[in-house]
């Protein structure tokens, strides 16, 4: 069976970026989905679209097709509920449509990996114990956070 991937907004708009400064990140995020993706089930959410239609994209109206096209979770209730925690307990900044929603969504869903590019908040190595904790607290799951570049097959890593 396949394993179940998160994305949160990242990911989708690195596909489409086109900056100097970050091109790095869209290749490696291109690549990904040409040799990887097929390897998953892929989810966005209710969340992510909403913070790509909200945000100032260069090709904003790409991105929001391209992250369409993934199964989308649904908003639930308890996902506030949950951000809720994570605010109180410092584990996430204090945006309820942020990154600590990702993190719900991901956890609430039992996704395997929540893929991002953002190594403040999320695939961060002094947050993993944390988020554990809190998770396990609330009765959740703990996805991997990754960034595309620790989701890469042996084989593919060419």
């Amino acid at each position: 069976m396949k394993k179940r991937v998160y994305l949160d907004t990242t990911i989708p708009s690195h596909h489409f970026d086109v900056r100097a400064e970050t091109a790095f990140l869209a290749t490696v995020t291109k690549r990904w989905f040409k040799t990887e993706a097929r390897h998953y089930n892929i989810f966005v959410s209710e969340a992510t679209l909403v913070e790509i239609s909200a945000g100032r994209y260069p090709h904003k109206q790409r991105i929001l097709r391209f992250a369409e096209k993934r199964k989308v979770l649904r908003s639930h209730p308890i996902l506030e509920q949950i951000v809720e925690v994570y605010i109180r307990n410092l584990l996430m900044p204090e945006d309820r449509g942020g990154d600590g929603l990702h993190l719900a969504y991901a956890s609430y869903y039992r996704m395997d990996f929540l893929l991002t590019w953002n190594c403040t908040h999320l695939a961060n190595a002094n947050k993993r114990e944390h988020i554990r904790i809190i998770n396990h607290r609330l009765g959740l799951s703990v996805p991997e956070i990754v960034t595309p570049l620790e989701l890469i097959s042996e084989g593919d890593a060419k």
